[in-house]
């Protein structure tokens, strides 16, 4: 899981006034223009023009990618102005990509053509009225909202640059924009609140929690501090002094607002909350579901159905966990074996830090391995750390932060150290695989190190391919022998059961009805996942509907893929070149990637 794409989830930034409307005559130039310039030439500049617009709109996005103009901003989130800005802004790429000639572009630029009429159509379908008026209101919960990555990417430790003056002070103005969206998520939920469009009591208890912890924290040791206790060694004595006076009042200041907003939600909010956990129990949220669920899958799929492929596979992978209770001669029921492994102590890390050296371990044994199986590799390098403490506890149990294009900042693999008896070290191979290499660190970083993809191929991605190259990249371990051993693969079919399940909890919870107590008893009894474990996967599922089918989904068309390049290349199968095929285009839809496969295919795999 990226914690980028969940934390901004699709938000966009600055004021609709920025957008100028062109004159008569510029615009009749410009036609003259597009009209000498070949469909490729036009297609580009489109790209081009739009990425620009897209982070005029978003100056964050651009800081993630190691640009730091405009550093000084977050962003115009939460107004009018920012929503109608970017609606009007993907009408406006629509309108443009429409007096393109698709039948006069080579088969390559026909891809970026249908990537980004796909990605505009859906960003489209996101921005109508009625879907505004049941997300906009629901600006927070514990897995959604500037708060849940605001504290590390301010910390020193995230992606924002600390090397100059001018990046301790743009990290100042950013605290400003910080507290001002902050301040409007509280008058967008109360909008919510008038409308009956509401967050869950669940949901809402957890962020009070997240906000209780941050508010424990002494000023001194808040993570806002952080980049004052690591100066760089060029500043001099009265900036560090003037610096960390500055920034001991601005913590003071995110700290009333972190007041304010917790206030709000306990005293307030919390009492006009939703009982209920499912989507479709909300006012309009049958309709927000199935949206959702065709945005994150990038099929036109209905809950029922995925409901129905979920509770196969979860008995698919029973059998394969039943085969394995018998290899490792172990007596009695498959609920019997979880129990083992859940409580044996030698499947619990011994400490933080012996967990993130088996982390280091499994890496060098992934990198012994990787090219047998990958001719394109990433410049970047994997950085491995446990979340920060203060998050740690609401958090999955792992994610991966992309590190910038060029390298100079590494990807980092973050996973949880909460509660360490219940981290089963039989999972540690997989969640590598996954988080790491040749997982999201792999599929984000060759993307954005492709400097010939247009940008919002670089940078994009559909939460279906991220997420379902993840889980498929899971899978390589049987190819590099890393499952021989029997525990590991007991942790790899945990896995592959928890992604199974997902689609029948998920489908369960927001088109069902089900209750959060049905969700954990049907994951408890379906797999060896600890109670702490399904407890967060469950309130996760909660809080952002849908994004936990992408990876069930995601990997099983993929693997279809490389089965049916398989059977029809036979001999001229070349896993380098098909791993190539799928990576080195960025994150695309589904559809389009099996458009793309099936045309290597039938050019025999070269």
């Amino acid at each position: 899981m990226t914690s980028l794409r969940l934390a901004l989830a699709g938000a966009t930034a600055l004021s609709f006034a920025t957008i100028a409307v062109p004159s008569v005559a510029v615009a009749q130039d410009a036609t003259t223009a597009a009209q000498e310039q070949s469909e490729h030439d036009k297609l580009f500049a489109l790209f081009e023009e739009s990425d620009k617009r897209a982070l005029e709109l978003n100056p964050l996005g651009r800081l993630f990618r190691g640009d730091d103009k405009d550093a000084d901003r977050l962003g115009d989130f939460l107004t009018d102005s920012s929503f109608y800005a970017n609606r009007l802004d993907t009408q406006l790429n629509l309108a443009l990509l429409a007096q393109i000639d698709r039948s006069k572009l080579s088969e390559t630029d026909q891809l970026a053509y249908d990537v980004f009429k796909y990605t505009q159509d859906d960003a489209l379908r996101g921005q109508t009225d009625e879907i505004r008026a049941l997300t906009e209101v629901r600006p927070i919960n514990h897995f959604f909202g500037f708060h849940t990555f605001y504290p590390n990417f301010a910390s020193g430790n995230g992606a924002a640059p600390f090397k100059t003056l001018a990046n301790y002070e743009d990290n100042l103005s950013r605290h400003d924009d910080y507290i001002a969206i902050t301040d409007r998520a509280i008058a967008k939920s109360r909008e919510g609140m008038e409308s009956g469009v509401l967050e869950t009591k669940l949901t809402i208890g957890r962020v009070i929690e997240q906000l209780d912890t941050l508010l424990a924290v002494p000023v001194a040791d808040s993570q806002f501090m952080g980049p004052t206790k690591a100066f760089p060694e060029d500043f001099s004595a009265a900036d560090k002094t003037r610096l960390t006076a500055a920034y001991e009042a601005k913590t003071k200041e995110l700290n009333a607002v972190h007041e304010r907003l917790r206030n709000f939600l306990r005293d307030e909010y919390l009492p006009a909350a939703r009982d209920s956990i499912g989507l479709s129990e909300m006012k309009g949220g049958a309709t927000l579901y199935e949206q959702l669920i065709e945005s994150t899958t990038t099929l036109p799929l209905k809950a029922d159905d995925i409901h129905r492929l979920g509770l196969s596979e979860v008995e698919r992978i029973k059998g394969s966990l039943e085969t394995l209770k018998g290899e490792v001669g172990f007596e009695g029921t498959l609920n019997d074996f979880f129990d083992y492994v859940r409580t044996d102590p030698k499947f619990q890390p011994e400490s933080r830090d012996a967990l993130t050296q088996d982390y280091y371990r499994i890496g060098k044994l992934v990198d012994a391995k990787i090219g047998d199986y990958f001719s394109l590799l990433p410049k970047s390098e994997l950085r491995i750390e446990p979340y920060d403490v203060s998050i740690e506890r609401f958090q999955a149990g792992g994610s991966y932060q992309q590190g910038t294009p060029d390298g100079s900042r590494p990807g980092t693999f973050y996973f949880n150290a909460y509660d360490l008896p219940s981290r089963l070290t039989t999972g540690n191979v997989t969640l590598y695989l996954h988080e790491g290499a040749p997982g999201h660190h792999f599929q984000i970083s060759l993307a954005q190190e492709n400097t010939e993809l247009p940008a919002f191929m670089r940078f994009g991605g559909t939460t279906s391919f991220v997420e379902g190259w993840a889980l498929y990249a899971e899978t390589l371990g049987y190819d590099m022998g890393l499952f021989d051993d029997p525990w590991a693969r007991y942790g790899t079919l945990q896995d592959e059961q928890l992604r199974a399940m997902r689609l029948v909890v998920d489908t369960g919870i927001h088109s069902k009805g089900w209750t959060r107590d049905q969700a954990i008893a049907f994951m408890l009894d379906n797999s060896g996942m600890t109670r702490t474990e399904v407890e967060n996967e469950v309130d996760r599922y909660i809080a952002i509907p849908s994004q936990a089918l992408a990876y069930k989904i995601g990997a099983l068309k993929i693997q279809e893929l490389r089965t049916r390049a398989q059977e029809k290349l036979g001999d001229r199968f070349d896993i380098k070149a098909f791993h190539a095929q799928v990576l080195n285009t960025g994150g695309l839809p589904l559809p389009v990637l099996e458009a793309k496969i099936d045309r290597w295919i039938a050019a025999g795999g070269k």
